[in-house]
């Protein structure tokens, strides 16, 4: 249990992860003898931060889902089906929230190595200020280019950061954002967006190079290696 208020996450594996290859969607590939989705929700588990989880899958994995994860019956409560983009995938599982969610934390599905540290900060900061995402600094030099890939400026990278998950938001306030970006037939590329639209402010929570979202075949093999010692490291966190 949170020890604030009741946090709830969805966790969203809706996609068909084409850009990894293959016939089978990237969240259920076999990382260390298990799906990667297990290692995630797994991870998200053993933190004790968490206090219920609604999954967003394809609509035609929903059944296999149901019996292939029921052993996280009573802490996962559901599972349904997502929609055309990552957007309508979220909302579908911000509509089946039950009543008791006041903090509301949106995770990959395929980022499956998250820690108890990036799950308390989102959570105690949403508390505060309604709003965090786990995001790290960019430190590699950036270049605009052209239409034909012909630099045309280097961009100040001071004050930039890559966005990663979990992204964690008072229910209403992200509920409001939702409603918003309907009403306006608008898409974001993440939660945050739809919040920042509303003025609301989010806050920077610094998450770990280790949290990467698997999506090319490179991911898995780093993916595999992270796996060979995360145990340890975690413990070396706490």
């Amino acid at each position: 249990m949170s020890g604030w208020k009741h946090v709830s996450a969805i966790i969203t594996a809706g996609g068909r992860g084409v850009r990894i290859g293959g016939d089978v969607p990237k969240q259920f590939l076999e990382l260390s003898g298990k799906p990667i989705l297990e290692h995630t929700l797994e991870n998200f588990q053993a933190t004790g931060l968490v206090d219920e989880v609604l999954l967003v899958v394809p609509a035609d994995s929903v059944s296999q889902v149901e019996k292939d994860y029921a052993r996280f019956n009573g802490w996962l409560t559901r599972v349904v089906a997502g929609g055309k983009e990552r957007q309508d995938s979220v909302g579908n599982g911000l509509n089946s929230l039950g009543p008791s969610a006041d903090i509301v934390l949106v995770h990959d599905g395929v980022r499956p190595f998250v820690t108890h540290e990036m799950l308390q900060k989102s959570i105690a900061t949403a508390h505060e200020h309604g709003g965090a995402i786990c995001a790290i600094p960019v430190s590699d030099t950036l270049k605009r280019a052209d239409a034909n890939g012909v630099v045309s400026e280097t961009i100040d990278r001071q004050g930039l950061w890559r966005m990663q998950t979990p992204q964690t938001f008072s229910r209403g306030i992200l509920e409001e954002a939702f409603e918003q970006a309907r009403a306006d037939g608008f898409y974001g590329t993440d939660e945050g967006m739809l919040v920042e639209r509303l003025g609301r402010p989010v806050k920077l929570v610094t998450g770990s190079e280790f949290n990467i979202k698997i999506t090319r075949p490179e991911d898995l093999v780093l993916a595999k290696r992270i796996a060979t010692f995360w145990q340890d490291y975690v413990r070396q966190t706490k």
